[in-house]
């Protein structure tokens, strides 16, 4: 009710704007309305009484993978996806860190809860500069589905001998805290992509049916959960956020 009187009091006083004036008056409520909906839409969704954590993806496979690690820590969680958040994010950074800015801030301005999100991507040595931060947006493009952008992959790589085909998986996780402070976390590991898969697609995370770690005989998508969680980039940098949220 409080909202909608500001709201109802504010737009009166368009009525003495015209012209250009009065459309930006218009455009900059449009958003104001429009954001203010996403924090209440969270916050009808998220029981008021516990610690709020939101992760900021909607992709299934990276989702699943952060809450094997973070599973237990005393937060409510929910993904930027459970809660219908905008997830209109421009991710043009050159760097996994500005990214994982970019898409922290982004999210975090919704709800104002404690938000981690995570930017990560492939270096295939063959194929200098082609992927890292633009992993997804790679070949067959962000569009594809899994089993399209993985087979595009293989193919672009089906003549690169076996003692060319290293490559390290990053990631770079950034925990934004309900007054605007980023802490950041690192994880990397180093492997080869194999020739073929060899094991069942991971849905949301095709490469991870490829991409064997160095001291492993089994790909990522093959590995144990434990065994994942220890060696992966992703699990490296989520066990330091783990321990940031026993903490705070």
């Amino acid at each position: 009710m409080m909202l909608y009187y500001f709201f109802e009091c504010t737009t009166a006083k368009a009525g003495s704007l015209t012209g250009k004036d009065l459309c930006d008056y218009f455009d900059v409520m449009a958003i104001i309305r429009q954001n203010l909906g996403y924090v209440l839409i969270a916050r009808y969704i998220m029981d008021s009484n516990n610690r709020k954590l939101v992760i900021a993806t909607s992709n299934p496979g990276k989702y699943r993978e952060i809450m094997e690690v973070l599973s237990g820590v005393p937060y409510e969680v929910k993904s930027s996806g459970e809660l219908g958040l905008n997830d209109d994010c421009v991710e043009d950074g050159v760097t996994y860190r500005e990214n994982a800015l970019k898409k922290v801030q982004h999210y975090a301005a919704q709800t104002g809860f404690l938000t981690l999100a995570e930017d990560s991507g492939i270096v295939v040595d063959a194929l200098e500069g082609e992927l890292g931060v633009k992993t997804r947006r790679f070949g067959a493009g962000e569009r594809a589905s899994d089993e399209e952008w993985i087979e595009y992959f293989l193919d672009v790589l089906k003549d690169v001998p076996d003692t060319e085909r290293t490559a390290r998986f990053i990631c770079c996780g950034a925990l934004m805290d309900e007054e605007g402070e980023v802490r950041y976390f690192e994880g990397k590991t180093e492997g080869v992509i194999t020739a073929g898969l060899e094991a069942p697609i991971y849905r949301g995370l095709p490469i991870s049916s490829c991409f064997r770690p160095v001291g492993f005989e089994k790909v990522y998508a093959a590995l144990s959960v434990a065994e994942k969680n220890r060696v992966s980039h992703r699990g490296k940098a989520m066990h330091a956020v783990r321990e940031v949220l026993l903490g705070l």
